[in-house]
């Protein structure tokens, strides 16, 4: 596929800047497991995900056997809560200590009717805190409410093109409420993991299920995967690039170190060619002749001998 732009269209803007990919990775939930030193090989260590934001962990845990799907609770960044388990790390004697908390217990039947009891009053400030941003005219879009469980705190986490100055408005929450509150900023592609829904290729966002570990995307791995440089075709709901093309640019980035490049110049069947197009995925080159014929290759014909491609026959 050749590369085409719309145009006049200025596609720039799909890209992370490093001001939002920062503001991103400073929502981190969990905390930094002080006071975990040690971990022995027979600990089992356990990657978890928080239900409400989405975001996984590690967390070591020497008790009973967890099973995928338990809640259990466990200290994070705002306080303690629930978290699911997701399964079991297998390897784990090269997981920095510091990455690592400790699960303190499985969740209670307790634990589960007062966390859906939140659920309900979470749906209920959102309502509030919507109310109440319009009130104040905020530039900010909220995204979603969560209620620590072991915390008389609630978390708000919001979107907004610049900085706002809520100070008012957490006056007014914190009047309703009678509880500590938090208003998070976060980032567009934050806003898709939590929410989640569908893409273009009609599976769940790579940052909702996939992983949650957000990467900035750049519009050189479009251009090395050979995507139409199309705004509507690249881009997700979030309105940036799409997570998949960091994902899968590892791949392409290795094959390509096993092909020639676009522009090479390859001696076959008695003639120079040109090669006009690699396509990674089917195992494709493209090549034309000085006299105007093209031609398709496998992959496999290809080898490089002493620094020069060449076709194996």
């Amino acid at each position: 596929m050749i590369h085409e732009t719309m145009d006049d269209e200025d596609i720039s803007a799909l890209e992370d800047t490093p001001a939002e990919h920062e503001l991103e990775r400073t929502v981190v939930i969990v905390e930094s497991g002080e006071g975990l030193k040690a971990l022995t090989p027979d600990t089992p260590v356990y990657r978890l995900r928080l239900l409400y934001s989405h975001e996984t962990f590690l967390a070591a845990y020497p008790g009973e056997v967890l099973n995928p799907g338990n809640m259990v609770l466990v200290p994070t960044r705002y306080g303690r809560d629930l978290a699911q388990i997701i399964g079991v790390i297998r390897i784990h004697g090269a997981l920095p200590l510091l990455e690592i908390t400790r699960i303190e217990r499985s969740a209670t039947p307790e634990d589960l009717k007062k966390s859906a009891d939140n659920h309900q009053q979470e749906q209920e400030a959102f309502t509030i805190c919507k109310e109440k941003i319009n009130a104040h005219h905020l530039e900010m879009k909220l995204v979603s409410v969560h209620y620590i469980l072991e915390e008389p705190k609630i978390l708000f986490f919001f979107t907004a093109e610049t900085r706002v100055d809520f100070r008012d408005l957490v006056k007014d929450l914190v009047g309703i409420f009678k509880a500590r509150i938090e208003l998070r900023q976060i980032g567009v592609r934050d806003e898709s993991r939590m929410i989640g829904g569908l893409g273009v290729c009609g599976r769940g966002y790579c940052c909702h299920s996939v992983s949650d570990k957000l990467k900035p995307v750049s519009i050189k791995m479009a251009k090395d995967q050979n995507l139409s440089l199309n705004s509507m075709k690249i881009s997700g709901s979030c309105g940036r690039l799409l997570c998949c093309l960091a994902f899968e640019h590892c791949f392409y980035t290795e094959q390509r170190r096993t092909l020639p490049q676009e522009g090479c110049r390859i001696a076959y069947d008695g003639t120079l060619w040109k090669v006009l197009e690699v396509n990674v995925l089917m195992g494709m080159l493209k090549l034309a002749a000085e006299d105007g014929r093209q031609i398709q290759l496998p992959a496999s014909s290809f080898e490089k001998n002493d620094g020069r491609w060449r076709v194996h026959y």
